[in-house]
């Protein structure tokens, strides 16, 4: 069964450095540990309705948190930076 837009894209990443990228047309995206460039790529060209020049992949490795005694990780994700063709937005980033 093929994934849908919504089980790749899992949530935006809306912080002061991805507001300055939106502005280059290049938006951050938590994405599916599974998911390809391609994946991605197609997910947010069909949930936004723009079209995508790249796309570039982090994934982010889990921290080490400590509580009293006790330590363990915390969940390691994956960052996507999408660039859009010039001149295109997604209004979900603005006036944030």
């Amino acid at each position: 069964m093929q994934p849908t837009a919504h089980d790749i894209i899992i949530r935006p990443i809306i912080t002061e450095k991805s507001t300055l990228l939106s502005e280059k047309s290049k938006y951050v995206f938590e994405v599916a540990k599974s998911a390809t460039k391609i994946d991605i790529a197609r997910a947010v060209a069909q949930a936004f309705k723009v079209t995508v020049v790249s796309v570039n992949t982090v994934s982010v490795p889990g921290k080490l948190k400590r509580m009293g005694k006790g330590q363990g990780y915390s969940t390691s994700w994956k960052k996507a930076i999408v660039t859009l063709k010039a001149g295109e937005r997604i209004p979900i980033f603005e006036g944030a």
